[in-house]
């Protein structure tokens, strides 16, 4: 009869641990998951804030090739308009 005893109490305290440690394993696996959330969602913030800088970059190139191309027609105008009339097309 004790031997009895004895099987059934290490039987509860087998369970015991092995559902203790199923608890243990499933939150050390949730705060993983959670971590890698986190992880991505960081890695995802990151990516869009490349892309704003990117295309932030693509613009300023832009503004500054039309600003280029416009000082170039300035100059362009201010030569023209500096020059003489050429002889012959006097009226």
């Amino acid at each position: 009869m004790i031997r009895k005893l004895i099987v059934v109490g290490a039987a509860v305290a087998a369970v015991s641990v092995a559902a203790c440690s199923k608890k243990s394993d499933n939150a050390a696996a949730d705060n993983a998951a959670a971590a890698a959330n986190t992880a991505a969602a960081a890695a995802d913030s990151a990516q869009n804030a490349a892309a704003a800088a990117g295309n932030a970059a693509a613009d300023a190139s832009a503004a500054a090739g039309n600003a280029a191309a416009a000082a170039g027609n300035a100059a362009a105008a201010a030569t023209n308009a500096a020059a003489p009339a050429p002889a012959g097309n006097a009226q």
